[in-house]
């Protein structure tokens, strides 16, 4: 099946536009010989005050009287890494009320890094995919290759703006990248418009752009520098189906349309909904990979999600190697298509 046609949008604004301050050209340099110096930390400074959108008139805040019961889960087992997922509640723990991604502006500043961040040699990282991946399908040299050259890219830039708080090569390729991954053995992609909402390091969008080349992947990064960093990457790599945009998923979604929006480690399965709900008409289907308190996660975003339209379709659990926890995939239908 040939690919679809790719989108006209700009890729991340560059020091070119008049709007924006000078940012270094180019893509970052290899992860063997040269190093990674390129993906040395931007110091940017903006003032940004971008309009909310008010598609169809709905009030952002909750309706009078109607609590926010659940919390999200991180699927990643991260602290503040990936995408600022919020830890799940402890049993028998009052959950807190779930917070809100903050409206009308983006955010400019990620994280400090972590100076002591290791950087295994590229044939230590693909050993422990190898280990991840064993006795799975479809599964090639070259792709390991590429999920090993987007690890140490990850953990190069890591030393500076925090990326990610797993740092072991196995806890990165079981975690990261075979959770991804499996996305692409169950929803079928080919030939699909995908999004990644809050995409951070890229996960789970670029290795599942990187397992399925026929779709087209677009990284929403709502944080400049994380967005910076996800560009280079694609450049460094030369992957040609992905691309990274600066801005808020539910901003991209008022003028452009897609068949499938994924999400990780961002919020609650209700706040990811509500995130979505004024352009819940621009995608066909959600898929949000959680841990294993999804349930209760589905049941606290029942009401909400049924006042929107989204309706659960499947759910996909499976295990991680190395007793490293058990995750679940689940697939939404939304108002905007007929579904998968």
């Amino acid at each position: 099946m040939s690919r679809p046609d790719q989108e006209s949008e700009e890729p991340l604004p560059t020091g070119e536009d008049a709007d924006q301050p000078d940012q270094p050209a180019g893509g970052a340099a290899g992860v063997e010989g040269e190093g990674l110096a390129d993906l040395e930390e931007l110091d940017v400074d903006l003032d940004v005050a971008a309009e909310d959108f008010d598609v169809d008139g709905e009030d952002d805040d909750e309706e009078e009287g109607e609590q926010t019961e659940e919390t999200s889960e991180e699927t990643s087992g991260e602290a503040g890494g990936e995408s600022g997922g919020e830890a799940g509640a402890k049993e028998g723990a009052a959950a807190p009320k779930a917070t809100k991604r903050p409206r009308g502006s983006l955010d400019e500043e990620p994280e400090p890094g972590d100076p002591a961040t290791k950087v295994p040699s590229l044939k230590t990282m693909l050993e422990a995919l190898e280990w991840a991946f064993e006795g799975e399908d479809d599964i090639t040299p070259q792709l390991l290759e590429s999920f090993a050259q987007h690890a140490l890219l990850i953990l190069e830039t890591n030393k500076v703006m925090n990326l990610t708080a797993i740092q072991d090569p196995r806890e990165m390729a079981a975690k990261h990248y075979l959770d991804s991954w499996r996305v692409t053995r169950l929803v079928p992609l080919m030939a699909k418009r995908v999004l990644d909402l809050g995409a951070g390091a890229g996960f789970p969008g670029l290795p599942i752009a990187l397992a399925e080349p026929n779709l087209s992947m677009t990284l929403v990064e709502s944080t400049r520098k994380k967005a910076e960093f996800l560009q280079r990457t694609i450049e460094t790599m030369g992957v040609p189906n992905v691309k990274a945009i600066w801005t808020r998923a539910e901003d991209y979604l008022t003028t452009e349309r897609v068949d499938v929006v994924v999400v990780r480690a961002v919020s609650s399965v209700r706040e990811n909904i509500r995130i979505l709900r004024k352009v819940r008409h621009s995608l066909k289907d959600m898929v949000m990979l959680k841990g294993t308190s999804w349930s209760r996660e589905v049941r606290a975003g029942e009401r909400e999600a049924e006042r929107l339209g989204f309706k659960l379709d499947t759910v996909w659990e499976h295990e991680l190697p190395g007793e490293m926890g058990g995750r679940a995939i689940l697939v939404y239908r939304a108002p905007g298509g007929a579904g998968l």
